[in-house]
């Protein structure tokens, strides 16, 4: 786990294949390191990490492989279940994924003997996002280009299903508004759902197509925060539908948007994968210019540490982690 200064990663980990996909766990584990999840052609591998910014008796990185998953084919997107444990005998891991064959996949493991998965099927095209219930991880939401929004229980029962006007391209569930749901989708809309009632509630608009990526504010959750054209956009939504805040800063397209686990005023942001370079972007909102700019080869994916300003994006046979200041 070196440091790398050639690109400004604060460090790498080497992985067997490309990694499409990476997800730190959101939610507290119970362990002192964190877990994180990456994907590739075909199978999901699931480490934990530590870092010096947290330990002082770490040097640089550590990083350890706990499981990997067989999944069979290429692995698109990844969310973690608040019921993974690892201070429990035996541990719990959960997650579900999403592939190109338009399923979810749930797995379970007790990183011994028990590995099961399920399948859910429903999509009827490529899925963008998903994400578990926040508090309970009883239900899962997933949003797809079949221009549908759907809530699963654990057996794959369809729980709720919205009708988007176009492809729903993030779900966020928010610990602090448990019976809300937001889906952004392409068409610039950014919609809440109620679940108890299963209507729309509020909208919110970019103005601007197309919306690639967009995400609700862990620390402060009147702040939505997303990605669309080339520029980045921040609504308060007591204020206006409309963006308080926006700026251009990936010159071909921007692709994804997250805010920081720990600062409500700090964000990340990723150009299209481009041929050889991917550019990450950190952004705070009290300066104009981004404070870190880093580089991936052909990245993907993107997600803050639950704890540390320290991001990471997965790439060619390598996770890169960028720390950056509060």
């Amino acid at each position: 786990m070196k440091q790398d200064s050639t690109r400004n990663t604060s460090y790498t980990v080497d992985c067997e294949d490309y990694v499409h996909v990476v997800k730190f766990n959101p939610f507290d584990s119970g362990d002192s390191c964190s877990l994180i999840a990456y994907g590739g052609n075909n199978y999901v591998v699931v480490g934990t990490c530590r870092f010096q910014e947290e330990d002082a008796e770490v040097e640089g990185m550590q990083y350890k492989t706990l499981r990997t998953f067989h999944h069979g084919i290429r692995v698109d997107a990844i969310a973690w279940s608040p019921e993974t444990r690892l201070d429990t005998i035996p541990p719990q891991i959960r997650f579900c994924t999403a592939a190109s064959d338009r399923k979810l996949r749930l797995f379970t493991s007790d990183l011994q003997d028990k590995n099961e998965f399920k399948t859910f099927d429903g999509h009827s095209d490529y899925i963008n996002d998903l994400v578990f219930a926040p508090n309970e991880g009883q239900e899962i939401a997933s949003v797809s280009d079949d221009h549908t929004c759907r809530v699963w229980d654990l057996e794959g029962n369809e729980k709720a299903h919205f009708v988007l006007r176009s492809s729903g391209m993030s779900v966020c569930w928010h610990p602090e508004e448990a019976f809300k749901l937001m889906v952004a989708e392409k068409n610039g809309t950014i919609r809440f759902y109620d679940l108890i009632t299963q209507q729309a509630i509020l909208s919110l608009e970019c103005e601007q197509t197309p919306l690639m990526s967009a995400d609700w504010c862990l620390k402060n959750t009147l702040k939505i925060g997303a990605v669309a054209g080339s520029d980045w956009l921040i609504w308060d939504i007591t204020r206006s539908s409309y963006p308080q805040d926006k700026r251009p800063v990936h010159v071909d397209r921007a692709r994804l948007f997250r805010w920081s686990r720990v600062n409500e005023n700090l964000f990340a942001t990723t150009g299209y994968p481009g041929k050889t370079t991917t550019r990450l972007l950190v952004h705070h909102l009290g300066h104009p210019q981004p404070i870190l700019t880093g580089t991936a080869a052909v990245g993907s994916g993107l997600t803050w540490h639950r704890t540390l300003p320290l991001c990471a994006v997965g790439g060619d046979h390598k996770i890169f982690f960028w720390i950056t200041e509060m």
